[in-house]
């Protein structure tokens, strides 16, 4: 079998540790030192789905405005681009700005270069700071940080998967606007905690590469007003 060739590194703030770049053919895949695997190029349907699950919630809305939390590997960006307007604007906040990079360098021909689409903008740091500062700014936010409620990489993350975290995303939505969080796996404690901000809640569990790979969890939850 082919080996991996390591194409770059790069620390993740707040001492989360070394993402690493890895190619192997026309696969690539990023790992965390240590800690195993985050996101490999081949498998992304649960990615797709937490894109397109969400457009579809956005009801009569011309001119969405999206938030998306974690670029990865643009998957989740490419899909929400395919199902919105011309009209929408998607903001995508990445914590590492080397992710960005490897998106606008060996990554970016595998979601079909999503960051060149002029509806999109970046903004290289914490999805958190966005969301304590902006009030019903976004029609979705799409969160897709650090392996879900059970974080891999930074303690900081924990804050997004919080009471106040939420409460702070149901103040950043919209009237009708969806919050969506991608995670590795269910969690019980979580699904309560979006239920008492206030969240009218759907949990769908989709799987990692189409109709097969391991099952992941997606929560859908409106803000009802």
């Amino acid at each position: 079998m082919t080996p991996w060739i390591l194409l770059d590194s790069a620390q993740v703030p707040g001492n989360g540790g070394e993402l690493r770049l890895y190619q192997r053919g026309n696969e690539f895949s990023i790992k965390i030192v240590g800690r195993g695997e985050l996101m490999n190029s081949r498998v992304h349907g649960s990615e797709d789905a937490l894109a397109e699950h969400t457009c579809t919630r956005l009801v009569g809305c011309l001119k969405p405005r999206l938030l998306i939390g974690g670029l990865g590997m643009g998957f989740t960006l490419a899909a929400a681009l395919r199902h919105v307007g011309d009209q929408a604007q998607v903001l995508v906040a990445e914590l590492v700005p080397a992710v960005v990079a490897w998106n606008r360098g060996p990554l970016g021909e595998h979601a079909g270069h999503p960051l060149q689409d002029p509806r999109v903008t970046v903004r290289e740091g914490d999805v958190a700071r966005i969301l304590k500062a902006e009030q019903q700014a976004y029609d979705a936010i799409l969160l897709d940080v650090d392996n879900g409620p059970e974080g891999l990489t930074r303690k900081e993350n924990d804050w997004l998967y919080s009471t106040n975290g939420l409460n702070a995303a149901y103040t950043v939505l919209r009237p009708q606007g969806v919050l969506a969080v991608w995670s590795a796996g269910p969690d019980q404690a979580f699904l309560q905690r979006l239920r008492k901000v206030g969240f009218e809640v759907d949990e769908v569990r989709v799987r990692a590469h189409g109709s097969k790979g391991a099952r992941h969890i997606i929560w859908f939850a409106k803000r009802a007003v």
